[in-house]
């Protein structure tokens, strides 16, 4: 046995667990993590003896696997994109030809109407949009384990139902788009308030590979009114992220940011689709009211001129779409603007959010205008112990310790 043979027997007997146990997190799937990690293993048999091995073989072999996991689903897609081809020619329907991005086609094509949709989505951000399980966990606020099992249920049923990962029919794609949309969108999120503490707190990275997808969708589905609606959304709020945090790294409140530092030209694209939505007469998707309600705060000069008897009004017909705890919260901050902090906040503790950073935050910050300085701080507590985002995490500081009293 060569040394290099010596070493990749040393290597698999004890790096093979902690590189099967890192891919199963990242991919969801212990049976394709650990079926990766062979050939990984395979490939350095191949290449340590002519080039080396490695100064970090796990790292190595954990990078070569999950490349391979994604070039192996990218072949899938590719092979499927031969067969449409063929079926083209031969008269049948045309296939997403259209799209020419890889990830966007790969984005349709693992949004199966198959699965549920929780499950499609959190597969997708795992696979396609680089998400980590407590990343995909804390968008939907479950647990870890609860989301790591969900993707492993969804890749289950891929593979006992024997679901084809093909890229959809044309006329496919209004029951895939839904799901789509909302993988943007919290991919997007995910990159403006980041949850991960070791990365930075606002990922432009993802927020731009975010907007560039949708713009995408946009063009190729130009009648959705809920993909401009998206869009128009996140150009105004891509517009205050050079406002957002600090030089020295805390989150700045809409309130407090530097309007002069928006940038106007995505302000006008952004104002420009919703004027364009609500001159079409239909009626408004989830997507497109947020946008109409990012358009309102992106409109007032200073936060005194917001209308926030209009941004009220708009969360009353989003709650009758989506009556979720966390839209009722962010409309329950609105009405402390208009009815006062004692009104918003009762609304606010009728909430079931307790496992939520943002829930203690508005409590602490309504409880702190109503001069309850003890309770604030406890509130303010909270908040911190839960929120992941660092520059959040200093705001949230500061204000506690302004707060009067011991």
């Amino acid at each position: 046995m060569t040394h290099v043979d010596e070493v990749i027997t040393r290597v698999h007997r004890e790096e093979w667990a902690r590189v099967v146990a890192t891919l199963a997190r990242r991919l969801g799937d212990l049976d394709v993590a650990e079926e990766m990690a062979a050939e990984a293993f395979a490939t350095a048999v191949e290449r340590w003896p002519a080039e080396g091995v490695p100064p970090n073989p796990g790292a190595w072999l954990t990078t070569t696997a999950h490349r391979k996991a994604i070039d192996r689903l990218r072949r899938e897609v590719r092979r499927e994109e031969k067969h449409r081809e063929a079926l083209m020619l031969s008269g049948t329907p045309e296939p997403l030809g259209v799209v020419d991005d890889d990830r966007l086609r790969l984005v349709f094509t693992c949004c199966h109407p198959a699965l549920a949709m929780e499950a499609r989505i959190a597969l997708t951000l795992r696979m396609v949009g680089g998400l980590t399980v407590p990343e995909i966990a804390r968008a939907f606020l479950v647990e870890e384990t609860a989301m790591g099992q969900r993707i492993t249920r969804a890749k289950a049923k891929i593979k006992a139902a024997r679901i084809p990962y093909g890229v959809p029919f044309r006329e496919d794609l209004p029951a895939r788009v839904t799901g789509v949309l909302t993988v943007l969108y919290l991919i997007f999120n995910e990159g403006y308030l980041a949850s991960d503490p070791g990365r930075e707190p606002v990922r432009g990275d993802l927020t731009a590979e975010a907007i560039r997808l949708t713009r995408l969708v946009r063009a190729l589905l130009p009648a959705d009114g809920e993909a401009a609606g998206l869009l128009a959304l996140m150009l105004l709020t891509e517009a205050r992220r050079a406002a957002r945090v600090s030089a020295s790294g805390e989150l700045v409140a809409l309130g407090e940011q530097d309007r002069g530092a928006w940038d106007r030209e995505l302000i006008a694209e952004g104002h420009a689709l919703v004027r364009a939505r609500l001159a079409s007469g239909e009626a408004p998707g989830r997507y497109q009211i947020l946008a109409a309600i990012n358009a309102v705060h992106t409109d007032a000069r200073d936060v005194r001129d917001t209308d926030w008897s209009q941004v009220v009004a708009l969360y009353d017909h989003l709650v009758r779409l989506d009556p979720s705890p966390i839209v009722r919260l962010n409309r329950a901050i609105a009405v402390a603007e208009i009815d006062g902090p004692q009104v918003a906040l009762a609304q606010v503790d009728a909430l079931p959010l307790e496992g939520y950073h943002a829930f203690h935050a508005t409590r602490a910050d309504l409880l702190r205008r109503l001069g309850r300085s003890a309770e604030s701080r406890a509130a303010y507590d909270r908040a911190i112990a839960q929120a992941a985002n660092t520059a959040e995490a200093a705001y949230l500081v500061r204000r506690r310790d302004q707060l009067a009293g011991p």
